[in-house]
């Protein structure tokens, strides 16, 4: 679906100027000739961005900024405000209203598509849904109006360039300002050695001398695992027309000519912070969503549902290479009376200490599930039955060997039992999953009736 722009503007001839070079670059423009038609349709239509002439004849385009942040419903619709004027106090005011960009009028037409195609990345980056169950719940708090201060990191050809730009940023910025060299940038930063972590936003100012040498620069940062979340603004020659266009095109999150103002830098630099944090919310509540998908929460091991498909796709292996693997189903002895003579909190002590035990003594390769409440899986690829009869009387052994320290500073002494399946021995019919789990089962009741704290081992039929 083609991405929906919202031109405002008061002059006919602009508005269909713009509609058929939108339209030629698979855009669905809509028009508006006011600033109350721009709200409604704002409101109504949600479109994914909107051009905004600053001079409109009924509401200034200041105070549509003001109105379209103000509303929930168009906060986060992305404004590029155009002006003939080219005022700087017109400009710092577009800034603090809420603008996303200020181009001056007539737009370098590539300049502006690079924009708009930079822009509605981001607001689609934006508009995907995060997990956040208290925010669906309706308890979650609005966002703290407080934020920390970032890292700036100015980037310069030369280090006095860079040190005159760090002179007059300092006074307009409350954040940590950090001069780089290219060299440094690409070796320190980049590569993510030497800092506990990458700058917020890298300003790149470019003296005009090698402008594709700031584009690769650019290019870089962009690429690295360590700095891609970075903003980047280019500054300079490099910010202006069809270099410009570039840098957006190569991931720039702004790029400015050489005659920006320290003000507005600034005011630019704040929102890229803001929009920074904003993603790093969302990447962190994302993150968190996907590993309670996948762990338990009290012992952080993977629960059922990772287990299943990883046990799958471990017998898929074994049966595509010819090799053997184990799964081992745990169970803690006597777990209830734990939890009947210390409390649940003690309980869940001890099932933590027994993960973390489990863990220490498996490879890193195995897989080590929680599939109940006391009961654990273990799932160990390219392991026959003489490997695996090691690692299971390993496990039963630390687990008798030494008791379990409680917060109450008494000794709990705790074991295991364990049934073991292997499968891959006995042909094809072997890598049946379920028939595999259902023999371990079997094997654990075996290990329970024979007087728990042993170890059952089965050949899967």
């Amino acid at each position: 679906m083609s991405a929906r722009i919202l031109i405002t503007d008061d002059v006919a001839a602009n508005r269909i100027v713009q509609q058929a070079r939108l339209a030629a670059a698979f855009y669905d423009p809509i028009l508006a000739a006011d600033g109350a038609t721009c709200l409604a349709i704002a409101r109504e239509e949600r479109p994914d961005l909107v051009l905004l002439d600053l001079g409109l004849p009924d509401i200034s385009g200041l105070e549509v900024l003001q109105r379209l942040r103000r509303d929930p419903l168009c906060r986060d619709i992305p404004v590029i405000a155009l002006t003939a004027t080219a005022s700087a106090t017109e400009r710092l005011a577009a800034f603090a209203a809420g603008a996303d960009d200020v181009m001056d009028r007539p737009a370098n037409e590539r300049l502006l598509l690079a924009r708009l195609r930079n822009l509605l990345r981001l607001k689609a980056e934006s508009d995907f849904p995060a997990p956040d169950g208290l925010a669906i719940a309706g308890l979650a708090e609005s966002s703290a109006t407080f934020e920390p201060r970032g890292t700036v990191a100015l980037v310069a050809p030369q280090s006095a360039q860079g040190a005159a730009l760090r002179d007059a940023l300092a006074g307009q910025l409350r954040d940590h300002l950090l001069l780089l060299s290219r060299r440094e940038a690409l070796a320190d930063i980049a590569t993510g050695q030497g800092r506990d972590r990458p700058p917020d936003v890298f300003i790149l100012q470019d003296d005009g001398q090698a402008p594709s040498g700031t584009l690769r620069l650019l290019s870089e940062l962009k690429s690295h695992q360590a700095t891609r979340h970075a903003a980047v603004c280019v500054v300079g020659p490099a910010g202006e027309g069809d270099e410009a266009a570039m840098a957006f095109d190569l991931g720039a999150d702004d790029a400015v000519g050489p005659s920006v103002t320290a003000e507005e830098l600034a005011l630019r630099t704040r929102g890229l912070l803001r929009r920074k944090r904003h993603f790093d919310r969302r990447r962190a509540r994302m993150e968190d969503g996907l590993r309670l998908a996948m762990r338990d929460p009290l012992t952080g091991l993977y629960n059922r549902r990772f287990a299943a498909p990883h046990l799958a796709a471990i017998a898929d292996r074994a049966r595509a290479d010819g090799s053997q693997f184990a799964v081992m189903v745990m169970d803690l002895d006597r777990f209830k009376r734990v939890n009947d003579l210390y409390g649940h909190a003690a309980g869940d002590q001890v099932l933590v200490e027994v993960a973390r035990r489990l863990t220490a003594n498996l490879r890193e390769t195995d897989v080590l599930a929680r599939i109940g409440g006391e009961e654990f899986l273990a799932i160990l690829p390219g392991s026959c039955m003489k490997s695996t009869r090691q690692v299971a009387e390993r496990l039963c052994q630390v687990m008798e060997d030494q008791p379990i320290r409680l917060a109450s500073g008494e000794d709990l002494h705790v074991t295991v039992s364990i049934g073991v399946a292997v499968a891959g021995a006995a042909g094809e019919a072997s890598f049946a999953i379920e028939g595999l789990v259902e023999q371990a089962d079997l094997a654990l009741l075996e290990s329970k009736g024979a007087g728990r704290n042993q170890v059952t081992y089965r050949m899967s039929a």
